[in-house]
């Protein structure tokens, strides 16, 4: 039989499991970080975490399809295959593929549609979908994620 005259406590005990002091703290901090927000945008300010503007020297209009096991198959704008990529080649680009499928049906657009490619003279890569507005600065994917868009370029 049991012992029921001590109980296992269910409950905490009576002290605090967080001090009121650091709860206090916290929920200051989340208000100063967004009134910190509120009066950069109110005021106007300029946004300073965006990629450098240049010229493109390079552009192409791509169709990327892939599937969750991430081969993809790149075609250019006419329908010629230009790259079939198994899951362990592909990944990447079957990463973004998965992306452009989200953002085009949060966007209730159609999921087939091309996406540009393009090369800036700075050096910088960029991945845009005309469908849904949304882009991508490829340097923010690593050195050798860009490249596997800068070889679909240059096919």
């Amino acid at each position: 039989m049991s012992d029921t005259t001590n109980p296992p406590r269910i409950h905490a005990q009576d002290r605090e499991l967080v001090p009121r002091v650091l709860v206090r703290l916290m929920t200051s901090l989340v208000i100063l970080c967004l009134i910190m927000v509120s009066a950069h945008v109110w005021t106007g300010q300029p946004k300073d975490a965006v990629p450098p503007k240049s010229d493109i020297v390079m552009e192409r209009v791509l169709f990327l399809q892939g599937d969750m096991s991430g081969a993809a198959r790149v075609l250019d704008a006419n329908g010629s295959l230009i790259a079939d990529l198994s899951p362990e080649e592909g990944g990447f680009l079957s990463g973004i593929w998965r992306v452009l499928q989200r953002e085009r049906t949060k966007a209730r657009v159609g999921l087939d549609g091309s996406i540009r490619v393009t090369a800036m003279e700075n050096g910088r890569m960029a991945i845009t979908d005309p469908s849904t507005g949304w882009s991508a600065d490829l340097m923010g994917f690593g050195q050798d994620n860009a490249a596997a868009f800068a070889k679909l370029l240059l096919n």
